[in-house]
């Protein structure tokens, strides 16, 4: 089945790309707004070749790993200080309530007053986006966790910390990777648009202030090789990593359909 849904979003992508070809090629709209497939080919060689798109791919990945990593800790340490009491618990949906709807963008002008327009800054925007959608699966797979599970762990004399370590957290591990995964997406789109908004920092910069770049320069050519980079990393972040994921472990075990 999975096989078979792959294959239909690859002949889907063939026929999108043809009928954006014949439209680049009708004459009817200027290539300076929709360029061909060749002039994006041609405008994403270019910059590989010079090393600028490839090292700005790599400037990126390193910071959204970064912002994903502290996230990750965050949400864990949030998800078990929710389990030591009701108080603690009522604490984190608060938070959840409050922080979880704002978008990472909306933040920019109070992240800027405090932090600047630095590496810190987009960190930040990339650890609210990640934090509050996992912390959200996290308790929740908690709490889906089948009651028996947690009474044969009280009655073989487990403690609440290796109750979650060795009962919660591995029968959560589904909505742990779709937490990741919605983490994962929402913290990219928070990347590219925290660069194009802060521009480079520190000399450098990632995907985003490549594409804002090719703007100034009326490059739509390379701004289109920028946004193809961004969606393949996006297609094999979702399609090749998290999917060998769910493979090697809540299928492998049973936990999902295959």
């Amino acid at each position: 089945m999975m096989c078979i849904m792959k294959i239909k979003k690859f002949i889907w992508i063939f026929i999108l790309l043809i009928l954006w070809q014949i439209t680049a090629l009708s004459g009817k709209v200027s290539p300076l707004i929709f360029p061909s497939l060749g002039m994006i080919l041609k405008a994403m060689v270019h910059a590989i070749i010079q090393g600028e798109l490839l090292s700005q791919t790599l400037f990126s990945i390193a910071i959204i790993i970064e912002g994903l990593f502290i996230g990750a800790i965050l949400a864990f340490v949030l998800a078990i200080v929710s389990r030591m009491s009701e108080s603690l618990n009522s604490l984190v949906e608060t938070l959840i309530t409050l922080a979880h709807p704002l978008p990472g963008i909306a933040l920019l002008p109070i992240i800027i007053l405090w932090l600047g327009t630095g590496r810190a800054s987009i960190v930040f925007i990339i650890v609210h986006s990640v934090l509050w959608p996992l912390l959200l699966n996290l308790i929740t797979g908690f709490r889906a966790t089948p009651k028996v599970y947690s009474d044969v762990g009280r009655n073989i004399g487990l403690n609440r910390l290796v109750l979650l370590k060795e009962i919660h957290i591995p029968a959560s591990l589904p909505y742990l990777i779709s937490g990741f995964k919605i983490a994962w997406a929402r913290a990219w789109r928070a990347l590219i648009s925290a660069e194009m908004v802060f521009g480079a920092v520190g000399g450098k910069g990632g995907l985003g202030w490549y594409i804002f770049k090719q703007r100034v320069f009326m490059d739509t050519a390379g701004m289109f090789a920028a946004l193809v980079v961004i969606m393949l990393i996006g297609i094999l972040v979702e399609e090749v990593l998290f999917e060998r994921v769910e493979v090697l472990t809540i299928r492998r075990w049973g936990m999902t359909e295959k």
